[in-house]
């Protein structure tokens, strides 16, 4: 029985990662959006504390997690690391994550 149930819990990991999903997007500020319904005027930046991911005219919440990760990559994004280099508000990313109900629930995110 104990060799039995790490197997099982190992199939059931995969079993869910095998679910994952890729989303390439414009990445936004949530709360903005929210307020607004549009994505025109939410870029993110380094104040957001909650995004989303706007895809083909959807928008997909990240979890709390993915809210996370999505701030630390806005604030080390490539192009803040060279001053010479102009800054472009537009954050694309690629989240990959399982959605559920429009929420992604975030496995990595990288921005570019």
């Amino acid at each position: 029985m104990r060799t039995v149930l790490p197997a099982i819990a190992i199939a059931a990991t995969l079993a869910v990662s095998a679910f994952a999903a890729s989303w390439s997007g414009r990445l936004i500020d949530a709360a903005c959006y929210q307020a607004q319904k549009k994505a025109d005027s939410c870029d993110a930046t380094g104040n957001s504390t909650s995004f989303a991911l706007f895809v083909s005219g959807k928008v997909y919440n990240l979890d709390a997690a993915g809210n996370n990760k999505a701030a630390a990559a806005v604030k080390n994004r490539a192009d803040r690391a060279d001053p010479a280099k102009p800054h472009s508000n537009m954050v694309n990313a690629t989240v990959t994550g399982t959605e559920s109900g429009g929420t992604i629930s975030v496995e990595t995110i990288d921005v570019n």
